[in-house]
């Protein structure tokens, strides 16, 4: 089985350190969602992966450039051509042309809903057509590989839902995809999760196995307890505790990946 990704990488900028001993495999036919808060790496780890930055040490195995599809941020969308001349430069990179390409872009307009805002120039999109015409210049070439950087980030509800089925019918033609994200609803719908913290990996796997491996007890209480590390919830306060000692006010939850993650990070505090 074809199998890219990266293998003990690690990336310093000066001093500074971004990224320590990163491992992570994708496959094709799934989407793997890197989560992680604002400088956690996320965006370095993508950026390594499809060859803008070079690491320090480990390895990386990709395809040719020519089969990666790459959303680098809110970027991607040249604000002074329209949405059709966004998509015909970037097929004229990839040398795509003639009725296979017009049919191919016709499909992405209509699956991202960008038809009627064909003649419309970029700077004119809404942030929600941006990010998915962004998205469409990534898949436009039909890549093996697929790296998003955020790509539903400020992006209104039912924007973010459209891109996921966009992300995810990319998945379902074979392409192995790669995104970062900071929301927990979006992460559980990938096939693999990787969570990073401070550029180490804190959690690694499926979405199952990551809320089926949280040890000790995670707690839900109305009133927020003193003297722990807590997260809110709808249902008002968690916390986690490693022995069956919950406060007389709370009662046991079966965690979900955003207190899988949690638990995750108060542990890694308390050990570091």
């Amino acid at each position: 089985m074809i199998d890219w990704g990266c293998e003990g990488v690690s990336l310093t900028f000066g001093h500074r350190t971004a990224l320590t001993e990163v491992s992570l495999s994708l496959q094709p036919g799934r989407i793997t969602a890197v989560v992680g808060g604002d400088g956690a790496g996320k965006s370095t780890l993508l950026r390594v992966v499809v060859g803008v930055l070079a690491p320090n040490a480990g390895s990386v195995t990709r395809p040719d450039r020519t089969d990666i599809g790459f959303l680098a941020g809110q970027n991607a969308v040249y604000d002074d051509l329209t949405v059709d001349q966004n998509l015909d430069f970037v097929a004229r990179a990839y040398n795509l042309a003639g009725p296979d390409y017009v049919a191919r872009r016709s499909d992405l307009l209509a699956r991202t809903g960008l038809a009627t805002a064909r003649d419309r120039l970029g700077a004119q999109l809404s942030g929600g057509m941006r990010q998915k015409l962004g998205v469409a210049l990534a898949l436009l070439s039909k890549p093996a590989l697929v790296v998003l950087d955020e790509p539903t980030t400020g992006v209104d509800p039912l924007s973010r839902l459209e891109l996921a089925r966009l992300i995810a019918h990319a998945a379902a033609e074979g392409a192995a995809v790669l995104l970062s994200t900071t929301y927990m609803s979006e992460a559980e719908r990938a096939d693999d999760i990787v969570v990073l913290d401070g550029g180490r990996v804190l959690l690694a796997g499926t979405p199952r196995e990551l809320t089926a491996s949280v040890p000790g007890v995670v707690w839900s209480q109305p009133d927020r307890p003193r003297d722990l590390v807590t997260w809110r919830r709808e249902s008002g306060w968690h916390y986690w505790t490693q022995a069956d000692a919950g406060d007389a006010a709370a009662q046991r939850v079966t965690p979900d990946l955003e207190d899988a993650v949690l638990v995750a990070a108060v542990r890694a505090g308390a050990t570091s």
